[in-house]
Parts: structure tokens; sequence; C-alpha cells
């Protein structure tokens, strides 16, 4: 089945994006979203975000080279030479994680893993988006994705770890990707099991973890 869901904040329209074996949604309410909340933040302190922090807060929220995530490689362009040599991990997607640019309706049917925690792709929608793109494959864990964010009259698209949203979370959050935010795409992050590790991966996507100080708290 088809689920549509439409929020105040940030979020639109998501098609074709099913679960089975699940209740209807219920949503969460709309100042619940990407805009209150928090989670602790285990970001590691390091160079690389010290001299050139991605994350905006207050007036610079909006602004600057790091406020549209459009793939890894264009996103990490600004950052120097020296730390690329420094810290080459961070340029480069772990083993066994992939980062997938995908039309929507995307075309893949999602199941929880545990209770409003954590989603895998448990089958695909036959000449859908994802099926045809012959990328994901089912078992896949989601772990990270575009979302956009708005506060006032300012918005911004992020790359954000998405290993503990919940089925209702991931639907919004690929709805918020519309085309009058600039967005033609959402942009998807799997750990394929067998092949990724999983702490590896975690650790690379610290980087993209929100800090407290910015409209951008997660409500898980």
């Amino acid at each position: 089945r088809a689920i549509s869901s439409t929020k105040d904040h940030f979020f639109t329209t998501a098609n074709n994006l099913t679960m089975k074996s699940f209740a209807p949604l219920l949503l969460l309410p709309a100042a619940a979203a990407f805009s209150s909340s928090s989670i602790p933040n285990t970001r590691a302190s390091t160079a690389l975000h010290g001299v050139n922090g991605i994350w905006n807060n207050a007036n610079d929220f909006g602004k600057g080279k790091f406020r549209f995530y459009d793939g890894l490689d264009s996103y990490m362009k600004p950052f120097p030479d020296e730390d690329r040599e420094l810290y080459p991990e961070m340029f480069k997607l772990p083993k066994g994680m992939y980062e997938v640019p995908l039309s929507k309706p995307c075309g893949i049917i999602f199941e929880e893993i545990e209770s409003n925690c954590g989603v895998y792709v448990a089958d695909l929608v036959e000449g859908g988006n994802a099926y045809s793109q012959g990328v994901i494959q089912k078992g896949d864990v989601l772990v990270g994705m575009t979302a956009v964010q708005i506060a006032g009259a300012k918005w911004e698209r992020r790359l954000i770890p998405a290993r503990k949203f919940g089925f209702d979370l991931v639907v919004d959050a690929i709805g918020s990707n519309d085309i009058k935010w600039g967005c033609n795409n959402v942009i998807l992050m799997l750990e394929r099991p067998g092949e990724a590790d999983s702490e590896e991966v975690d650790k690379f996507l610290e980087f993209f973890e929100p800090p407290a100080d910015t409209p951008w708290k997660l409500p898980v």
C-alpha cells in the first residue's frame, strides 16, 4: 500500500513507500519533527570539525557551502587537501555502505528492525525506481538519508544519520525532499549486512550528527 503523509515543518508526500505487517502510521506532531527534542551529541572533536565545521546555528542557518547535501563527493569538495591527507576515511564510504540517490516515489518496502527504531529493506516494488536502479537489495539497512529542515524563512537539506529512525520518521524525511526546496531526489545511505562493519559505518556518520545548538534536533 502507498503511504501519504503531510507535515507543517519539512514534510510533504512520500508515495510508494510501504511497510508490511504494521498498523497505519501515527504521525509525529509537526513541532516534534526535526525542530524539537534532542539526542546526545556523541560526535568526536577533531580538527576537521573545529576548522571546517559543517553545521550552522542562529543567524547562519540556511547559509554556507554545506547547506545542501547532494552527494558525498560534492559535499566534501570545500575541504582542503590537508584534511584529505589527515582524514582520508572521511572522504569515502566505508566498505559495505552505499549512497543511493533516488527519484520519488522510491518504491521501497521498509520494515522496522525494532519498534520505532531502525528500518531495513524488506522488498522492492517491481518496476519502481529503486528496483530499476539496481543498487539497493533486500536486507539493506537504512543508516543515513537527506532531509529538509525549515527555520523561519530559511531552510537546509542535510544528510543525517538514520539508524535509529522509526518508519514514520523515515517516511516524513523522504517526503521533505521536495522540488520546492530544490530537491530532485532523496539520497539514502544503506548498510549491507555481511559486507559492512557497523561500528565503522557509525563512526563515519558521526561527522554528520547534528549538534544540539542547531535547529537540527532529532526526535530520537
